[in-house]
């Protein structure tokens, strides 16, 4: 896939997780323009156009995502860092960041918040909640939600 047409980025190192939500994407169409990055240091190499997503000169200019579906407890780089640093970053701070995670950790979601998650969504652990789950908030901020030009 041309990383000029991403509209979702997913940060999910769990296989698992990964596939479910793909699958819950798909169940509205919104998988065509999905991006995968397994940690935050590989999500921050494709925000930045840095490692193995460097631009050369005969690269296209990249559009950023329209979406960042964010695990927290990720390799490498967390994402609660990883939040932080899309957040304070004038280039990406305008980006909407839902956290998708299994934590239900009031500290997790407090941070999160402080640190400017636009949702924060536990992942259920029924197989039918989770599907539900992701759709909708696929649906909303695909859909309906306004982002600026």
């Amino acid at each position: 896939m041309a990383a000029k047409s991403v509209e979702i980025l997913l940060v999910e190192d769990n296989i698992h997780d990964e596939r479910l939500t793909i699958k819950a994407l798909q169940k509205n169409n919104l998988t065509n323009k999905l991006h995968v990055v397994r940690d935050g240091e590989e999500a921050l190499e494709f925000l930045f156009h840095t490692g193995r997503y460097k631009k050369d000169e005969t690269s296209q200019e990249i559009d950023p995502p329209r979406l960042i579906l964010l695990d927290l407890k990720l390799p490498k780089i967390d994402g609660l860092e990883l939040l932080n640093i899309i957040k304070k970053d004038e280039r990406t701070k305008t980006i909407p960041v839902v956290i998708l995670t299994s934590s239900t950790q009031e500290s997790d979601m407090l941070q999160s918040y402080r640190l400017g998650v636009n949702s924060y969504i536990v992942k259920p652990v029924e197989f039918d909640k989770f599907i539900s789950a992701v759709s909708d908030l696929g649906l909303y901020w695909m859909i309906l939600n306004e982002l600026p030009k």
